[in-house]
């Protein structure tokens, strides 16, 4: 069986690997030596497929492939050598083409693919709460409520300028200039 993409057969695939990681959180107790290591479970999948596609077809070939992968959208991946991965659907974060000198419809192509894990959907109960924006709008309110208040109070103070600048000017004579 050869190795699909979508809908796409890859042809003349002559190299597959993959790269899998581990997630570990190390741990350390306090008041105790060495540390605990916990498992995460596994960071996503990540294969390198680079084959060959040749013939009157091929450019069309590397045109579905451009188009996939310029989409961005996640894809159905199936290949003999990854079935024990549980691999399913993959983004197609890299693609490499190039045509082949001297060689007429002829194109080495290299996918460099990560798994797509669906992501979690909030739990029901960690929704935000819909009272934030009225409580939000009430402080809002209430300040400029307040802002209100201090221009009053700033033309409020107009009545002390006078009495306040002739006892500036009362201190400054009394120290001597």
């Amino acid at each position: 069986m050869r190795p699909m993409l979508d809908d796409i057969e890859l042809p003349q695939v002559q190299e597959i690997r993959t790269l899998e990681r581990r997630a570990l959180a190390e741990h350390k107790p306090p008041g105790m030596t060495g540390s605990r290591l916990q498992d995460l479970g596994r960071h996503p999948l990540h294969l390198l497929v680079g084959g060959v596609k040749s013939g009157p077809d091929a450019q069309a070939f590397v045109e579905t492939l451009n188009d996939r992968f310029h989409a961005g959208k996640p894809v159905s991946f199936i290949a003999d050598i990854v079935a024990d991965a549980e691999l399913e659907t993959v983004l197609i974060d890299d693609l490499r083409i190039q045509e082949i000198a001297g060689k007429p419809q002829r194109y080495a192509y290299v996918l460099t693919l990560r798994e797509y894990r669906e992501p979690v959907a909030p739990a029901a109960g960690a929704a935000l709460d819909t009272g934030i924006l009225d409580e939000a709008r009430k402080l809002m309110d209430d300040l400029v409520n307040g802002l209100d208040i201090g221009l009053a109070f700033a033309s409020g103070l107009e009545r002390f300028v006078d009495p306040l600048s002739e006892l500036l000017t009362r201190l400054r004579n009394a120290r001597g200039g």
